[in-house]
């Protein structure tokens, strides 16, 4: 399935710098997974804008952003994701990323935007984010196996609350909904 089967239109334009495959997640109503590979900068987040705008036009409100292949986000390209949360809030719909690498993460943090966005460590934990709104999830949640924003050791936590990283020494905080913050 090409990603002009799923949002008619989608692959009219493309930019080296940044690649996007669509995914359909049948699980949930309305979900799609978006695969990122390469950059988000200045100059390539209208056409980023452009091209999710075209999934949301589509009926996708639930987005999966899966940044593993994703090395470097702008503060514009922050901007983006934000621009999708307001337009699929509305809606009923969320945005969940996945896979952020440390460096990218690290921007997210600097500018503060972390905690406004639901930061995931798997497809499945994106999924049950979806399927259940996150409502009673810290029953569930815990105990969490994650990695650590900074030096990606795989930490455990058996309650929300703050603690130090054991390799790095970071201080990180964990909320009730298994979410992981400098801290």
């Amino acid at each position: 399935m090409s990603n002009n089967d799923i949002g008619p239109g989608f692959d009219d334009e493309k930019d080296d710098s940044l690649k996007i495959r669509l995914q359909k997640v049948d699980a949930v109503d309305n979900c799609l997974t978006l695969f990122l590979t390469g950059y988000i900068d200045t100059y390539n987040s209208n056409f980023f804008q452009k091209r999710i705008g075209k999934a949301i036009e589509s009926g996708y409100i639930r987005l999966i952003f899966n940044c593993g292949g994703l090395n470097y986000v702008s503060s514009t390209g922050i901007g983006s994701f934000t621009a999708f949360l307001k337009s699929v809030k509305p809606r009923g719909g969320d945005i969940v990323l996945l896979e952020i690498q440390p460096k990218v993460y690290e921007v997210f943090q600097l500018l503060g935007f972390s905690q406004f966005f639901n930061i995931k460590d798997n497809l499945d934990e994106a999924m049950s984010f979806f399927k259940q709104g996150d409502q009673g999830a810290a029953a569930s949640v815990f105990p969490k196996i994650f990695s650590c924003p900074i030096c990606n050791k795989k930490l455990k936590a058996a309650k929300p609350g703050r603690f130090r990283c054991s390799e790095c020494k970071t201080i990180l905080a964990i909320d009730n909904a298994g979410q992981v913050f400098l801290g």
